[in-house]
C-alpha cells in the first residue's frame, strides 16, 4: 500500500539499525523485523486505548496466529527502519499491516501482515472479536 492509501489510523515509528540487529555482514537479519512489527503494532493498538492492560482488563488476551513477510530491500547498521502499522481487518480476527521503508531514501524494503485471535483470559478461543475491544478499533 503506498504511503498515500495508509488509513488515517496508522502509526508509524522509527528505528535505528544497530549492530545487534544485523548480521555478521552488516546487513539487518531478516527476524529483527518482527520485533519491530511488534513494537509498531504495540502502539497502534496502544492509539486506540488498547494496550496489554486495557485487553486484559476487559478479560482477553491475544495471539498471533499468522505472520507474513516480504523482504524486498535490505537495511544495513546506522540506516533507520520506519515501520508503518494499520488494521486491515477487525472481525471474525484482527488482520494488521506493515510497511518498513528506509528512513533516509524511502525505499520500500518489505512488507507483512499478521493475524490475532482473541481468546478469554484462560485460553478459550473466541470465533469473533469481542464487542468490547471492536467498539475502540476503526470500522473495517
Amino acid at each position: 500500500m503506498s504511503k498515500k492509501q495508509r488509513p488515517d489510523h496508522a502509526v508509524t515509528l522509527d528505528q535505528r539499525i544497530g549492530l545487534h540487529h544485523c548480521d555478521p555482514l552488516g546487513v539487518a537479519w531478516h527476524g529483527r523485523y518482527f520485533e519491530w512489527f511488534e513494537m509498531a503494532r504495540t502502539a497502534l493498538f496502544a492509539s486506540r486505548d488498547l494496550d496489554v492492560p486495557q485487553i486484559r482488563a476487559f478479560g482477553y488476551r491475544m495471539y498471533i496466529v499468522d505472520a507474513q513477510c516480504r523482504y524486498m530491500a535490505p537495511l544495513a547498521y546506522g540506516d533507520v527502519a520506519r515501520v508503518t502499522a494499520w488494521f486491515v481487518a477487525t472481525t471474525p480476527l484482527i488482520r494488521v499491516a506493515y510497511d518498513v521503508h528506509h528512513g533516509d531514501s524511502g525505499r520500500w524494503c518489505a512488507r507483512a501482515t499478521t493475524v490475532l485471535a482473541t481468546t478469554t483470559g484462560d485460553g478459550a478461543l473466541l470465533p469473533e472479536t469481542p464487542a468490547e475491544l471492536l467498539a475502540r478499533l476503526p470500522a473495517r
